[in-house]
Parts: structure tokens; sequence; C-alpha cells
């Protein structure tokens, strides 16, 4: 199976101005086709620096995938610096600039004569047309090696991977073979506990499986290499049966799948409103629940001063009865000189809970786990009226 990289071409993506989405559009369109992606890097617009870690990437992989730096300004400098890893020159492709010529006419406009740099590719290159954009794409071929610069515009890179590139490998490398993957979110589980109970599963060459851990949730990814989409299918079915037997329900969701979607859910299945009361979250609790743009959610109050623990419980009950909501939940982030200080409320149709969970991790990230945490009650109720 030939292996890849993935190079991001443009300073403004080095020094944070825009986001580079390119890359991962690749990377999951590769890892789809069955290609082994290996890194990914981001260079400055600089011919010697591009050309540099080119050459280095060639000593690597057998594909080296660049965007960006197609276009035909002076900071454009991804043909040359190819064409300098390779230590040959760059030559001009009449066809290429036919075909530039012809789309500035279909827009009824004229190029300029800097638009003249886009029809030169390394010498020895495999012209692509871009049907969707001004600048042309190219391949070089080295021995079983090769090395495609496509445009940094998203549309057109995405055309032109789809429709040109992603056949052309699977032709030059006779790729048969499928890389899939399926990500189990938990929630209410430390990392350290998963690992404790799935260590074994974590050792397995195919599928493989590993873990991410964010602020109140982990996620457990398996990845399979497969002969086809339903082998694939086949294998990750079996571990994530077995991932469900040792986690049971810690996992709440599947790829997609968001906690407070499910927590919606949990409480549609019930018939229940929910409002929700918040202090010191910034009201990060009711805008995820307000993203899922669900009926049963009556509002979110974020209450402004200061707020103790004895007087959460009574606020979140008048602030769901003012609503007529079966369901309310109070969250309180108070923070300290060591840890963040979380209180949650939760009053239903059945009962009233209270919850304290202290946190130790960084301040920035408190409010974060403290609404997964609120989420995670959330979406358990459904057992627990059962």
């Amino acid at each position: 199976m030939p292996s890849a990289e993935i190079i991001t071409i443009g300073t403004e993506i080095l020094l944070g101005e825009i986001l580079d989405t390119n890359a991962r559009t690749i990377a999951i369109s590769l890892r789809e086709t069955g290609v082994d992606l290996y890194r990914k890097t981001t260079v400055g617009d600089n011919v010697n620096r591009i050309a540099t870690v080119i050459r280095e990437a060639l000593d690597r992989s057998d594909i080296l995938i660049v965007t960006g730096g197609l276009g035909p300004t002076v900071d454009d400098p991804t043909r040359e610096a190819v064409a300098d890893a390779l230590g040959v020159g760059i030559e001009f492709r009449p066809e290429l600039w036919d075909q530039i010529q012809a789309r500035f006419r279909r827009y009824n406009r004229q190029p300029t004569d800097n638009n003249l740099r886009q029809a030169y590719v390394p010498r020895g290159s495999i012209a692509i047309e871009n049907p969707v954009g001004t600048a042309p794409a190219f391949i070089v071929e080295i021995g079983n090696k090769c090395i495609i610069a496509l445009p940094g515009v998203p549309s057109e890179m995405q055309h032109l991977l789809q429709h040109t590139i992603l056949p052309y490998l699977r032709k030059r490398y006779e790729i048969s073979s499928v890389i899939k993957t399926r990500t189990l979110h938990t929630s209410g589980v430390g990392e350290s506990q998963v690992d404790d109970l799935i260590g074994d599963l974590e050792k397995l060459s195919n599928p493989t499986v590993g873990l991410a851990a964010h602020s109140g949730q982990v996620d457990v990814r398996i990845t399979v290499k497969a002969s086809s989409m339903t082998e694939a299918d086949e294998l990750i079915n079996q571990i994530e049966t077995e991932l469900r037997t040792r986690l049971g329900e810690w996992i709440y969701g599947v790829d997609q799948e968001t906690l407070e979607t499910v927590a919606i859910q949990a409480l549609q299945s019930l018939g229940w409103t929910l409002a929700v009361l918040e202090s010191g979250s910034n009201s990060e609790l009711a805008r995820r629940i307000a993203s899922v743009h669900a009926p049963n959610f009556r509002g979110g109050q974020l209450v402004k001063g200061q707020l103790t623990p004895d007087e959460l419980g009574a606020l979140t009950e008048s602030y769901r009865q003012s609503l007529q909501a079966e369901v309310g939940l109070g969250l309180l982030i108070l923070p300290g000189p060591e840890q963040q200080q979380i209180y949650i409320e939760i009053i239903t149709p059945a009962d009233r809970q209270h919850y304290y969970r202290p946190y130790g991790g960084p301040p920035e990230y408190a409010s974060r786990w403290a609404v997964n945490h609120s989420l995670d009650i959330i979406r358990r109720l459904r057992k627990e009226k059962r």
C-alpha cells in the first residue's frame, strides 16, 4: 500500500490567519481510497523552504500532495519549488495557456500578463486542466513516486482531487483496498479508565483502536484496512461489539453524533421539555442545546453576578416553572485557586438531584468539561426513569 504526505503551501496558513481545510479533505479522501497518510506539513511562500520539504518528503513517502501556490502572483512559488527540488526547469505549455484564456472568456474577462505564469509547469510534468478555475494542476512522476500539485482554492482542489487525482492514484498504484474508521464517543468516564478496560484492543494491528481525550469526553477510534467496504464494516462491527460490551452506557454516540443531540433525544423520548440556568459558563450549555434546534428546549438564562451553590436549586426551580418546563438544569462554575468548582442541579417530574464535580484542569477548559457532564446527566434520564 503506498504511503503519502500532504504539504500545504501558504504563509497565511502557517501564521494561522486562515484555517487549512484542504489537508483534512485530502486526508479523509486518501484514507477512504486506501492510501496510508504519514505526515502533514505547512510551509510558507518561500521557494527554498518548499523545495527542501519536498526533497525530504520524497525520501520517506511514495505520494506527495501539495496544495496552494499555483496562482499568478509572485508569491505563488509552488511550480518553481517543485522544479528546484527535482533539479529541473519549468516549461511553457501552450495548451494550458489556451485553457486559461478560454476560462477567462467565459466570464467576459481578459487574462493579465501574470496569468501567463500559470501555463508553466516543471519540465516533464503531466499537466492537468482545471475546469473550475484558472490555476492548472500538475503531476510529476519520479520512478514509482509522484508529486501532485493542486490549487489552494478549496472548491477547485476538491473537484480535481475527486475527478482526476484519486482515479489516477487508484490506477497507478493498483489500489484495491480501503481504509475505514469509526469513532465511538464516551462520556462520564476518564481516559485512564477507558484505557484500563480496553488496553488489549489498543494493541491490535488491524483493526487498530486508539483513544482521544477531550474535556469531559473520550473518543475511541477504530481503523481498519480491508479489501472492500463490506469486509471493513464486518471487521469494525466485531470490534465495536466488544467495545460496547466493555464500555456499556458510557458510549453515547458514533461518528457525527453529538452529546447535545443525544441528550435532547433522551428528553424527547420521555416527552419532557427543558429549561437551562447557568452561571460562570458564558451560556455555553444553552448555546450547544439550541444548536440542535429542538422544539422541547424552552430556553436558557445566564445569571449575572455572584451566585452561591445554595441558591442554584431555588433559582433553577423558579426558572423551570416560569418556562413551564418538565426539566430544569442549573449549572454553576466557581473559580478557585487550584480547582474550578462545578455544581449541577437537575429537577425532573420524578426527582431532584445535586452533583458536585471539582475540575483541576486548565481553567479555560472548565466550561466545556462542565457542559459535557451536564449533557451526560440529561442523556441518562431515559435510563433512570425506566
